[in-house]
């Protein structure tokens, strides 16, 4: 995988969305779920998305484009932050709300998973919204090298028992590479290049 990803916008403010009319998959999660360390894996890159050990450091949409393949990565705010106020989640919500609603050119949502963790009331919601809106849905199950495989099996086999129509999630790991590959295949074919 030799792509190339560039952070071209990024909006704090629903008027700083810009207009894209290339194919866009977004990537979701809790709150140090591993989403930046995702991409950064899938980039090949350290520091493309910022990581931090204090969860909410995403507080923006950033938008990657990704070539030659000619289709953009969106990194949504991470949810369920207890740290941050109120009332910066509800400008979070507007913000993620405004984007979805101009959705012709979103083809997939990226549920980014800690395969360590049962499955949260957030993320159900989250597949459930996504699912409503018919956005295809790919769960990933993160941080999978820090679970043995009896416990990466329960944790797929809880989603799969939540998701019945939704693909296998993928189990996945910034630090091993494990699952990289078929992830960066399953996107690609979300983008239908």
């Amino acid at each position: 995988m030799n792509s190339r990803f560039t952070l071209t916008h990024t909006a704090y403010l629903k008027n700083q969305i810009p207009e894209i009319n290339r194919p866009q998959v977004l990537m979701a999660g809790r709150s140090n779920a591993g989403k930046s360390s995702l991409i950064n894996a899938l980039a090949n890159r350290k520091n493309l998305a910022r990581t931090s050990s204090s969860p909410g450091k995403t507080r923006s949409i950033n938008f990657f484009h990704v070539q030659p393949e000619d289709f953009f990565l969106v990194d949504l705010p991470g949810y369920g932050y207890a740290q941050c106020s109120k009332k910066e989640r509800n400008k979070w919500s507007e913000l993620i709300n405004d984007y979805l609603a101009r959705g012709e050119n979103i083809h997939g949502l990226v549920l980014i998973i800690d395969s360590r963790i049962p499955p949260q009331t957030l993320d159900i919601e989250l597949a459930g919204y996504a699912q409503g809106m018919n956005i295809e849905l790919l769960p990933i199950l993160t941080k999978a090298d820090k679970c043995n495989q009896k416990q990466r099996a329960r944790a797929q086999n809880s989603w799969i028992r939540l998701l019945p129509e939704v693909r296998r999630p993928i189990l996945f790991s910034a630090q091993t590479g494990l699952g990289k590959d078929k992830l960066w295949q399953e996107i690609l074919n979300l983008t239908d290049i």
